[in-house]
């Protein structure tokens, strides 16, 4: 299967410029594609995997992608998919952010010399030194207004109580003027982006044609979506970010275990770098039993070895195991690390021999008496590590694991971890 028939069959096209005159120029050899990144926070999530694994295709068949971090365009912020203005970033935020989307875009990429080498551009190094009368005079003048404002973007604002400032009125400008720089400058002749962005791409095409006399071309794929419709975003609540500080390389890959049935079909066609008879395969066997999940674990598996590396995903795997029922003596310390930081702690002494857990129990909030740790102990129902706990509840140094980790259990899943010092 060629590489926009396979991009067809993952749902991955949305929109083109000319599908034919695509086909035949991905035929004819490598092509140059650009997606472009605006530094709007300090992350990427999930929902920029999309574009981020579709130069990561382009480049596995052979074509040369440029993945744009939006120096420029950050500061002012893409007013599509927003009701109001955006809040305008300082120029020490927008750096920082800057440099930590770098890294990310970075990562998906080959960015080894040769012929398919992946290239990181920043449109602030074209943009910057413009002045406004050469920007009007070189840009500004092949488009009318009437172009601009039937834009979906710009017109949903224009129609919104909020209004929209010429500041973000000018953002498909910027952008298009990104497309016919990089086209000129790089040979960059393809430009893709998510649906939404359909507008300001083909302003781009457009300003090409007009300035330059030459064909550009143009590919959109969907948004991808969550169970409920809803776009993935930038705001605090609920966001699952590429950034390990920010959504842990554990968390990150349960939010993929834990998705839906209705959309994992989705997801895998959309993120796996699998062949797609593969997924479909997968798909099948996991619509037999979809309580065993396995198409979300295998998922799941796939985008944290990309996202975080393969030793992030295995110990987010093997922490996952433990927190949900496996044996905990087989984790080395940096699994149970993981499992620290997502159990509540609880500080231990500096010896372990003559403690009971009854104060720990209760202390972290798992038990709410020592009477009630009482009663669990009598009914078998307090373990350490893989050990069920006397009546007494005493500890013995054999229940340490790995790294000096006390890992104790209340019922399936409920977990105290704590760590004794000097140990491990």
């Amino acid at each position: 299967m060629d590489l926009l028939a396979d991009l067809q069959a993952r749902g991955l096209v949305h929109d083109t410029t000319d599908s034919a005159a695509l086909q035949a120029r991905l035929a004819h050899g490598p092509i140059g594609l650009y997606i472009g990144f605006d530094p709007t926070a300090d992350s990427l999530h999930v929902g920029h995997l999309v574009g981020q694994l579709f130069m990561r295709r382009f480049q596995l068949a052979g074509h040369r992608p440029f993945p744009l971090a939006g120096g420029a365009t950050g500061m002012i912020g893409d007013p599509g998919g927003r009701s109001e203005e955006r809040t305008l970033l300082d120029s020490d935020t927008l750096a920082h952010n800057l440099e930590r989307i770098k890294a990310q875009l970075c990562r998906l990429l080959d960015f080894e010399p040769g012929p398919h080498q992946a290239t990181l551009v920043n449109n602030a190094d074209w943009t910057t030194g413009v002045t406004m009368l050469e920007f009007l005079r070189d840009v500004g003048k092949h488009f009318t207004v009437n172009q601009m404002i039937a834009k979906d973007s710009v017109r949903s604002r224009i129609e919104s109580e909020h209004g929209i400032s010429y500041t973000e009125f000018s953002y498909m400008l910027l952008q298009a003027n990104d497309f016919r720089h990089l086209y000129e400058a790089h040979g960059v002749e393809l430009q893709a982006g998510a649906s939404d962005q359909w507008g300001n791409i083909v302003a781009g095409t457009e300003l090409i044609r007009r300035r330059l006399g030459k064909q550009a071309l143009a590919i959109t794929h969907p948004l991808m979506l969550k169970s409920d419709g809803s776009k993935f975003g930038k705001t605090a609540g609920g966001s699952v970010w590429l950034d390990a500080a920010r959504t842990s390389p554990y968390q990150f890959r349960q939010f993929w275990v834990q998705s839906d049935d209705q959309v994992i079909g989705t997801y895998a066609r959309m993120l796996s770098l699998q062949p797609l008879v593969e997924i479909e395969a997968l798909l099948a066997e996991h619509a037999q039993a979809p309580e065993r999940r396995i198409a979300q674990r295998a998922l799941a598996d796939e985008l944290t070895a990309l996202v975080h590396g393969a030793d992030a995903a295995a110990h987010a795997a093997q922490a996952a195991a433990v927190l949900f029922g496996g044996d905990p003596t087989e984790a080395d310390a940096a699994v149970l690390a993981i499992v620290a930081a997502e159990a509540p702690s609880v500080a231990l002494p500096g010896e372990i021999e003559g403690l009971r857990v009854h104060d720990l129990l209760v202390g972290a909030g798992v038990a709410k008496s020592v009477s009630e740790v009482n009663r669990l102990l009598a009914q078998k129902a307090v373990r350490a590590g893989n050990r069920v706990l006397d009546d007494d509840g005493l500890l013995r140094s054999a229940d340490l694991l790995a790294g000096g980790y006390l890992l104790l259990r209340k019922g399936k899943r409920e977990f105290v971890v704590g760590k004794f010092p000097g140990r491990g």
